[in-house]
């Protein structure tokens, strides 16, 4: 995994927002995913591509 992690651009990351909420994104290692505690989703990155789409995203449960 930490080979798709180093294929992220790391400027692009505090660039992007959720397109839900506009709140900034948190990024978690462990799952490769963007982290929206605000609108409570995580948004997949795939082969090092942040996949911004509400449609993808996973829901996040408390």
């Amino acid at each position: 995994m930490d080979e798709k992690l180093s294929k992220v651009d790391p400027k692009l990351l505090e660039l992007l927002v959720c397109p839900l909420s506009k709140s900034r994104l948190s990024f978690n290692r462990e799952t490769n995913e963007l982290i929206s505690e605000k609108a409570q989703l995580a948004y997949p990155i795939r082969d090092g591509i942040p996949i911004m789409l509400i449609s993808e995203a996973r829901k996040i449960e408390d």
